[in-house]
């Protein structure tokens, strides 16, 4: 009798101008006591001493992908994902640059046979922080914030939560998806850019009948504090808005929650003298217009047609 087939996967990095944070990423794959079988780095055009740090890198099985433009961590992924199913992996695990995986991370998410999981954050003093959504609700409109409740809220600390806890959304930092899942469902949306594309591919998943499991013993240690919500009146918060409301339009589970992105947008504007100003209106009056556009999946992140 022969035993069980080992299945195989790719990782897959995307990094823009962070060389220093990469070689922590590319030094934490090194060290996985479950050695993946290959690494796929997307380098975002990068003008830093990022190819300095590739070239130094040690770890098995590397690929660099460097692009002419910078495609933001959605068309990394997008590249970087169809790059890995490509080439026949059993599981595709997507990393961002800015995490570093505990030395059996990959190997505890490799353990379960599920075709969606995820690791659990935490900051490098060791407190929980994964903000993967519990309760993700696109069907009551009276919600100004989809995410109703995430892991770091519920349970507080790793130590409190259950080896596994259904999750609804997810970042791409740490998620694990075997090829059945991109078959079905496609690849991550290019067209977002930054932000949301992940809570995107985790709806679309979830839609496809899959449930996603945050393990509690993968450990992923995020390098960098989460600083988003405070740049709603820069080009970071143009991204959040349009992407926020690319997700009511897409997966909202009644027309009151598709039409939500205009009342946000409404409320915005007038409290925008006690929040972000003149430039957190123009951004989000942009951003309900421009995500018409992407109310439907791109057709380059469609499953493909069977021949």
């Amino acid at each position: 009798m022969t035993g069980p087939t080992r299945e195989t996967v790719a990782v897959v990095v995307v990094t823009f101008n962070r060389a220093d944070l990469l070689a922590r990423v590319l030094d934490g794959l090194a060290a996985q006591t479950h050695a993946p079988d290959a690494v796929v780095v997307v380098d975002n055009a990068s003008t830093d001493h990022t190819r300095d740090v590739l070239d130094a890198a040690t770890v098995p099985g590397l690929q660099r992908l460097h692009l002419t433009e910078n495609t933001g961590g959605a068309g990394g992924f997008h590249t970087g994902v169809a790059a890995a199913h490509e080439q026949g992996f059993d599981r595709v695990w997507v990393i961002d640059d800015d995490v570093v995986p505990a030395p059996d991370c990959l190997a505890v998410l490799m353990a379960q046979d599920e075709a969606c999981v995820t690791a659990v954050r935490e900051d490098r003093s060791g407190a929980l922080v994964e903000k993967a959504a519990t309760r993700f609700d696109l069907a009551n409109p009276l919600h100004a914030r989809p995410k109703r409740s995430m892991v770091e809220t519920d349970f507080g600390t790793r130590a409190a939560m259950p080896e596994r806890v259904a999750v609804e959304n997810v970042a791409f930092e740490g998620f694990l998806v075997r090829r059945e899942v991109i078959d079905r469902i496609g690849l991550p949306d290019p067209a977002f850019f930054i932000f949301y594309d992940d809570c995107d591919y985790a709806i679309r998943a979830r839609e496809a009948g899959y449930t996603i499991w945050a393990v509690r013993d993968a450990v992923l240690v995020r390098q960098l504090d989460f600083d988003q919500q405070h740049d709603l009146a820069g080009w970071k918060g143009y991204y959040m808005y349009r992407n926020l409301f690319a997700v009511h339009r897409r997966h909202g589970r009644n027309a009151l929650v598709r039409l939500k992105p205009w009342l946000l947008a409404l409320a915005v504007v007038v409290l925008s003298p006690l929040r972000g100003g003149r430039g957190e209106a123009r951004n989000v009056w942009r951003a309900v217009r421009d995500s018409r556009d992407l109310a439907t999946l791109s057709d380059v992140a469609r499953p493909a047609r069977p021949a």
